[in-house]
């Protein structure tokens, strides 16, 4: 990967009104709006430039001339800025599909209402690595419901977009699309010819994944949020004087581990159809509290019905979708799913010998954890894990977690000496668990 060319490029598409944001704009277009005393797009220009980004294009529209006063040349940010200014609204997309000529191989892109900290390298290695002709950052957020959702193939390949709003009824991997993107420019002279609006989601990226294009989404939890309406403005800023938009290798996270059925839904034996999950009362809010508190989300399961042969891979994915869906409307979302497929005894009928193995992700053993902090940066010291069975209670021993045990009247006496904490339901969990970090209770 060190021998790949640098995406040294970004197309910055800041041609909105800002309507929505009403008196918080102050008459200013969205771009120019403050995060902790600076501009957005100040904020995306200094990312930029500590990636090794050399030009700028912006593509602006209303108030196009307060963001060309703003940037200048762009010399004072140590890179060289172009505006260019729509005569007519063009949609996100028109205004770039008119001016590929000016615009390099690859390059980055990114709408002008969104705060971020995202290792730029790391996203443009990848786009070239795969050879795709479009990269879409991607991540979980609170509100699935209305945003732009993508469905991913094992492989990291888009082969479906869900535009919102969606209907009550679906319910979709939370995999957001989230305005973020690498581009390889020529992948869009196809869809250049069509004048007037279009837009980077309904037109481009449908019409890419539909003319069998390589879409792939890049899967992160770094910093990302628009910050499009007044509530979601006043979240961005109150995570900039918290602390939180930071460089992602700088940081390691506390996180609270989970587990799933009995946990944060009904325990039905070995769930395998989505309209059986049904969340337990208070789940919702007592995840909340978790994340308004700094700590991750991550869920671990076994998942033995796979190597059973009783349900596929597929299968429970579908099952997870909509667990992640219903957590969804409740404003909260999993930063991680970890699934161990396996299981050690033969003599099922229609069993998969493939996954009939002693492996290292199966609770007790530590395998799925290992990974997850890896993967998301976890310190487990200041981290728990939660859940309802003996072997989550041992898995968080092996693997220097705190824990709590719920329900105390479905384990055995040996589960109980051994978890830290005992509770009765997750809600009464987050209570005692935020209590133990307010009082700095070992």
């Amino acid at each position: 990967m060190t021998n790949l060319p640098a995406v040294s490029h970004l197309a910055i598409v800041a041609g909105g009104k800002g309507t929505r944001l009403g008196r918080f704009a102050e008459g200013l277009p969205k771009a120019l709006v403050k995060i902790g005393g600076k501009p957005v797009l100040q904020h995306q220009l200094e990312l930029a430039a500590a990636a090794s980004v050399s030009g700028v294009t912006i593509f602006a529209g209303y108030w196009g001339g307060a963001i060309a006063s703003f940037v200048g040349d762009g010399s004072r940010f140590g890179l060289s800025v172009e505006v260019r200014v729509e005569p007519e609204p063009l949609g996100t997309a028109g205004a770039v599909l008119q001016s590929l000529d000016v615009l390099p191989d690859n390059f980055f892109l990114v709408y002008g209402d969104v705060m971020l900290s995202v290792d730029l390298t790391d996203l443009a290695a990848y786009h070239l690595a795969r050879e795709a002709d479009f990269t879409a950052f991607a991540h979980p957020n609170d509100h699935p419901y209305d945003s732009d959702l993508l469905e991913v193939n094992r492989d990291g390949r888009v082969v479906a977009l869900h535009p919102a709003p969606h209907h009550p009824d679906c319910y979709f991997g939370n995999v957001v699309n989230a305005a973020l993107y690498v581009v390889r420019r020529d992948a869009l002279r196809p869809l250049a010819a069509a004048a007037g609006k279009r837009d980077f989601v309904k037109d481009v990226m449908v019409g890419l994944v539909g003319q069998g294009s390589c879409v792939v989404a890049y899967r992160s939890t770094e910093y990302l949020k628009d910050m499009g309406t007044p509530e979601r403005l006043q979240d961005v800023e109150l995570d900039w004087w918290q602390g939180k938009i930071y460089p992602e290798r700088l940081q390691t996270h506390r996180a609270i581990f989970l587990d799933r059925d009995g946990t944060l839904n009904v325990d039905r034996g070995h769930l395998r159809d989505p309209e059986q999950l049904e969340l337990l009362p208070g789940v919702g809010p007592a995840l909340r509290s978790f994340r308004q508190a700094g700590y991750r989300l991550v869920l671990l399961t076994n998942q033995p019905v796979i190597a059973r042969g009783e349900a596929t891979e597929a299968d429970v994915e579908l099952v997870h979708r909509r667990l992640e869906w219903e957590l969804g409307k409740d404003g909260v979302y999993l930063d991680g799913i970890y699934v161990c497929p396996h299981h050690p005894d033969a003599g099922f009928p229609g069993e998969r010998t493939d996954l009939k193995i002693v492996c290292d992700c199966r609770k007790p053993a530590t395998g799925l954890v290992d990974r997850a902090c890896r993967d998301l940066q976890i310190d487990r010291i200041s981290s728990w894990m939660v859940g309802d069975h003996p072997r989550d209670i041992e898995m968080a021993r092996r693997s220097g977690l705190r824990s709590v045990l719920l329900g105390r009247g479905r384990v055995g006496q040996q589960g109980q000496r051994e978890a830290d904490l005992i509770a009765d339901d997750l809600s009464a969990a987050a209570e005692i668990i935020l209590k133990h970090r307010e009082t700095g209770a070992k």
